[in-house]
């Protein structure tokens, strides 16, 4: 299926349990771009969706409705395209399960789990959130904002067009760097509307980048059009290649759009995994941009 069929167009939505508008996309169509091989990967992690709109009904006709939150790796051959997403959370609507609510909520998981694991070919992790769960958890403490470096307005900031030549080299006695930033922006691949997020970065590395360029090239995506999980991808393999670091995590956090927002996690070694974030049955703390 084209990862277009949907994404720009004016669609109907499904009335019916339509797993069939299910879009896979398959991941290695970008990573031949930046030199990522499927065999040899240079990272691993997970890709997170919120889906704030999921509802059904009971078989008595009450509405059961919530935050549903996905996880799947990041080597599984496919991704889900997420207008496509939408229209089959959607599709759960107007349909009835179960005797109770916690009866058709298993049912309703079960269904999803099963046709995301044959669209992505891979395990899916599903979880489902009423609003009464604690949103305290958080992985991001203590990270330092680039924007908010001293002297940052004075800095010229020209590419706004992918530019890896814009990283440089540091001269410092740190070991590692714990930054993030709320300017990420980029577009969609299919419809080029503006999405917008923040990105967070760990690396211990022998050679680090300066700061103030790090940020001009995380603005240098600006105007690029891929999926979320594509420019985090990006970003880690430029930084890998740059750097040759010890260790490194990006974890980008998208804006919701349509409902769903998308977090996608890349690391050198799963200890680097941010914890909440990933785990299913966790509800984090919201970030600015989510």
């Amino acid at each position: 299926m084209s990862e277009d069929r949907f994404l720009g167009k004016v669609t109907e939505y499904p009335q019916k349990y339509s797993p069939q508008v299910l879009v896979p996309v398959p991941r290695h169509l970008n990573r031949e771009d930046y030199h990522i091989k499927e065999n040899n990967l240079p990272f691993t992690g997970y890709d997170v969706w919120h889906a704030y709109e999921l509802s059904f009904l009971t078989e008595k006709g009450l509405p059961v409705a919530g935050l549903l939150k996905i996880v799947y790796p990041a080597d599984s051959p496919f991704l889900v395209e997420s207008k496509s997403l939408k229209l089959y959370l959607n599709s759960f609507n107007m349909e009835r399960y179960g005797e109770t609510s916690h009866e058709g909520l298993n049912l309703v998981l079960k269904t999803i789990q099963k046709d995301l694991e044959k669209t992505l070919q891979s395990k899916v992790s599903v979880h489902f959130f009423q609003g009464d769960e604690p949103m305290e958890s958080f992985d991001f403490e203590n990270f330092e904002i680039l924007e908010n470096l001293k002297g940052i307005e004075q800095t010229e900031f020209n590419k706004f067009n992918e530019a890896p030549e814009v990283l440089s080299f540091e001269n410092t006695d740190e070991a590692q760097i714990r930054v993030a930033t709320n300017l990420l922006r980029s577009n969609c691949k299919v419809t080029h509307q503006p999405d917008w997020g923040s990105a967070f970065i760990f690396m211990k590395s022998k050679q680090l980048p300066r700061k103030a360029n790090l940020l001009k090239y995380i603005v240098s995506i600006r105007n690029e059009n891929h999926f979320h999980e594509e420019i985090c991808e990006m970003i880690y393999k430029r930084l890998w290649d740059t750097y040759s670091p010890e260790k490194l995590m990006v974890t980008c956090i998208y804006t919701r759009r349509g409902g769903i927002d998308i977090c996608p996690v890349r690391v050198s070694d799963k200890g680097l995994l941010p914890e909440f974030i990933i785990s299913p049955d966790v509800l984090s703390r919201k970030l600015l941009r989510q």
